[in-house]
């Protein structure tokens, strides 16, 4: 299970601020950089999406005939 599945919106939380009276950059700043990475990535598969099908490198497969000499 990723952390997509888990996370959930709760639209309750949400303030509209001017771009000047938030104080996101001291909390991102307060965090470690794995933290970071991980809520990069969480935005990252929110906004185009996740398939763990598609997570790993495509395969090709080349069936190629013996030459009878």
């Amino acid at each position: 299970m990723s952390n997509l599945d888990e996370t959930k919106l709760d639209r309750s939380h949400f303030s509209v601020l001017a771009l000047g009276e938030c104080d996101e950059k001291e909390y991102w700043l307060s965090k470690l950089p794995e933290e970071r990475w991980e809520a990069i990535e969480l935005l990252r598969q929110m906004m185009y999406g996740y398939d763990p099908a598609r997570a790993r490198l495509q395969r090709v497969l080349t069936v190629a005939a013996l030459g009878e000499d």
